[in-house]
């Protein structure tokens, strides 16, 4: 079965209120499967156009991951995020 990921690119416009976010919303992820396989860390944009924070959660299926995103214990956190920074964030099934 394919893996599920979420991906997200931010833009940090409250660095201090975004740093909640992230103490908040790893134990919540991290209890559903999740493995952060990119958090962050130095990025260069070679072709086109996004934010500059880049994010790539992985989880044991793309239902895992859909279910991770739904979670009402998440989604009370992303509030935060959404106060915080302008995000961009998709769910993916990953290759076989």
């Amino acid at each position: 079965m394919p893996k599920g990921y979420i991906i997200g690119h931010f833009k940090v416009n409250d660095p201090e209120t975004y740093k909640e976010y992230i103490e908040r919303d790893t134990p919540i992820l991290l209890g559903m499967g999740a493995n952060f396989i990119v958090r962050g860390g130095q990025n260069e944009i070679v072709e086109g156009a996004t934010h500059d924070r880049h994010v790539v959660i992985e989880f044991p299926s793309y239902d895992a991951a859909l279910k991770a995103y739904h979670d009402p214990d998440y989604q009370q956190v992303a509030e935060i995020r959404r106060r915080s920074a302008d995000s961009t964030i998709i769910v993916v099934e990953g290759a076989e």
